[in-house]
């Protein structure tokens, strides 16, 4: 109850003031004659009248009241120029600070929660630029003070930085206020004071610090291209190396902006979601779930059957899968949009120009005014002592190596027990393998919340796989039975006999042989960027899997885009890449899905939420059918209508989340979602249905009884 009652104390401190003022005439004639009766006090005691003045001033500025114009004139005219700017500045700065703070203390709890995640990225900016952004509003009176020092009360700039900015910042314009002042004899109107050249030589003096920052960002980037020899001119405005989903969008944005590119890719066009990623391992998973709807018929009415399974003809199917989206992702395609695509090894050789190595040796290099590095990520293979002898498969190696075979392997082992392990795992189990999962952690899906790993990890389990959670891989190695791998559970060992190990614990970017290390890119886990994709090189840019900080295909395509304008026409204006909304799912069964804030992520961040939850066994689709299973959860800011994360687990989970991503990204409420037609019987019913429980939990009580009144009465 503080802030409410300091807010009420404020308010009515503020509304007396200007209760106060406002029976009284604010012009110069007024100001002399109040100055006229303050000159016989000051003669006599011209310490307390400065005091006194100095401390109404604070007071003025900390209370927003809009008399400090007044105030300054005054000073000037009380104390002469020098110890009037001195009175003056330092009251008005502190009062300022003060202002600022109580602003801070009364709202920015508000403020932040209405603006949600994006308050995030505003104070991020503010915290860079706050100074520069403050100074130049100091400098030039286009918003009054007392409005900039609540707004940047809401802000997180320090209240050092506050205070020295605005005495520095205000200077200028308190000594021509107060010099002013020294001249209210002869003074007719405030409008004398203000000119408009005097206004120009303020804005110059707003510009200046921007300038200032122009030029020393000029300054930088000279010192990085410093020992390079630009070309005199390019053979392209951008070469792209990579061409998965990342390389693939921005060469599509550089050719529909009429740039000349050049696309360059040693391996299949389409990178690893087409030919080892999203693509085969979704066609895999519908021919799992083909074969375990068979063998569970009997709960659409049908009758149980043994599915047959010709493990070759699955993996001939993936082929024609991959085969049949390919051409999206062809060189034909690509050169008829207008780029020029080559095959082969691209390097580095300076900051504009690549080298691209053909696969018979020939050696072409182009130079180029930008160049975006989209070299994807591979498995990563942990250093486990006696891994090559079990000859590993990954879930890029998988595809091949297990092409040709008739039966799924049958004694398979996961390692891993993220959203690749999980899915992989379970759709061999319904493949016909037995599958072991092993997993360090105490529970599979770590990074998804308790209730969504618990009920992945029991269907899982239901298909038949031995999940061992908080289990660590200690070594594999051959012996007269075959394959196996050691694992280790609070000091207690034993052995897992296999045919077939997939590692699945990760990805690690590609970064080595590019040239990346030889021109000083930070290159440790990913490639360093700053918010707009940069390297330490302006002109060279990265994105997708290579830059981090989502390993997701449509994360790699939205920072595309941001790579390639900011490439493109970075020196008229560059994009920061956002990241505010960033969903992702895993299609396991039942899928999970999510966008924003988990319940564990809000409680690790002290981020107060409510939840809200719809359990999908209340949903008439999910019963017919016969998925009635799983939830959809929303976080919401307390007693607020506004989404901070959605996590929902079913069947179409990855589909449902679409319209929450939405509301999120639009800054849309679960009363939006609730008051938008959905057809019945679908799926995202279940949007409808907890946007609608959240709405009943939030009934105003008052309300309700004011309404039962007023149908009582018209009862009789």
């Amino acid at each position: 109850m503080k802030k409410p009652v300091l807010m009420i104390v404020v308010a009515g401190l503020v509304l007396a003031a200007l209760w106060l003022l406002a029976g009284r005439d604010m012009d110069l004639q007024s100001l002399r004659s109040v100055l006229v009766r303050i000159d016989a006090v000051q003669q006599q005691n011209p310490l307390t009248v400065a005091a006194l003045f100095a401390l109404a001033y604070v007071v003025v500025a900390a209370l927003s009241l809009p008399i400090a114009v007044w105030l300054t004139l005054a000073g000037g005219a009380l104390f002469g120029f020098w110890a009037g700017l001195l009175i003056v500045s330092f009251a008005s700065a502190i009062g300022a600070t003060l202002a600022c703070l109580a602003a801070r203390y009364l709202l920015r709890d508000w403020v932040r929660g209405r603006l949600g995640a994006r308050a995030q990225g505003i104070e991020a900016g503010l915290a860079r630029d706050g100074a520069f952004f403050l100074f130049s509003l100091r400098l030039i009176p286009v918003v009054p003070f007392f409005a900039v020092n609540l707004l940047m009360g809401l802000t997180g700039i320090r209240a050092w930085t506050f205070y020295w900015v605005s005495q520095i910042g205000m200077l200028a314009g308190t000594a021509v206020y107060v010099n002013a002042g020294t001249q209210l004899a002869g003074l007719d109107s405030l409008s004398g004071i203000v000119s408009p050249p005097l206004l120009a030589s303020f804005a110059a003096l707003a510009v200046f610090p921007w300038l200032a920052r122009a030029a020393l960002g000029l300054w930088q980037r000279r010192r990085v291209y410093a020992g390079w020899t630009r070309p005199r001119r390019y053979d392209r405005n951008l070469v792209v190396i990579g061409a998965g989903s990342a390389g693939l969008v921005s060469a599509y944005i550089a050719a529909a902006t009429k740039a000349r590119v050049t696309l360059v890719e040693a391996g299949e066009m389409g990178g690893d979601c087409l030919n080892y990623g999203c693509v085969p391992s979704k066609a895999l998973i519908r021919s799992a779930t083909l074969a375990h709807q068979m063998r569970h018929a009997g709960q659409w009415g049908l009758t149980d059957s043994s599915p047959q399974i010709p493990f070759r003809a699955v993996m001939d199917r993936i082929q024609r899968i991959i085969a049949d989206i390919a051409p999206h992702d062809s060189v034909a395609r690509y050169t008829a949009l207008g780029v020029e695509v080559l095959r082969g090894h691209a390097r580095l050789i300076d900051p504009w120009t690549v080298a691209i190595t053909a696969a018979d040796g020939r050696v072409q290099r182009l130079t180029t005014r930008a160049i975006i590095i989209a070299t994807g990520a591979r498995p990563l293979l942990p250093p486990l002592p006696g891994l090559d002898l079990v000859d590993p498969l990954t879930s890029d190696t998988l595809w091949t190596r297990l092409q040709g075979q008739d039966h799924a392997p049958r004694r398979l082992v996961v390692l891993g027990g993220g959203p690749v392990g999980c899915e992989l795992a379970q759709a061999f189990a319904r493949l016909g393998s037995g599958v072991t999962q092993i997993e360090a952690a105490p529970r599979l899906m770590m990074r998804e919340d308790p209730d969504a790993s618990d009920l992945v990890t029991a269907s899982i389990r239901a298909d038949g796989v031995t999940v061992l959670t908080g289990h660590r891989a200690a070594r594999c190695g051959i012996d007269e039975h075959g394959k196996w791998i050691e694992v280790d559970q609070d000091g207690a060992t034993h052995r897992i006999p296999f045919d077939q190990i997939i590692v699945a614990v990760g990805r690690s970017a590609r970064l080595t042989g590019f040239g990346l290390q030889e021109l000083g890119i930070a290159s440790d886990r990913t490639i360093g960027t700053n918010d707009y994709l940069q390297t330490r090189f302006p002109n060279i840019l990265a994105a997708g899997d290579v830059a981090g900080p989502f390993q997701f295909t449509h994360v790699a395509s939205h920072q595309a885009w941001f790579a390639s304008v900011n490439a493109l026409f970075g020196p008229l204006k560059t994009f920061k890449a956002d990241y505010r909304v960033i969903p992702r799912a895993t299609f396991t069964a039942p899928e999970v899905a999510r966008v924003g804030l988990s319940e564990a992520e809000a409680r690790d961040q002290g981020i107060a939420v409510e939840v809200t939850r719809f359990d999908l066994a209340g949903l008439d689709r999910a019963i017919t059918d016969g998925a009635a299973r799983g939830f959809v959860k929303v976080l919401t800011a307390p007693a607020r209508d506004r989404i901070l994360g959605v996590t929902i687990v079913g069947d179409h989970a990855g589909d449902l989340i679409a319209e929450f991503v939405l509301a999120m990204k639009h800054g849309l409420g679960l009363n939006k979602l609730l008051a938008t037609i959905h057809i019945y019987p679908t799926w995202a019913e279940a949007n409808k249905a907890v946007a609608g429980q959240w709405r009943r939990a939030h009934l105003n009580p008052r309300l309700l009884a004011i309404v039962r009144r007023f149908h009582d009465w018209r009862r009789g």
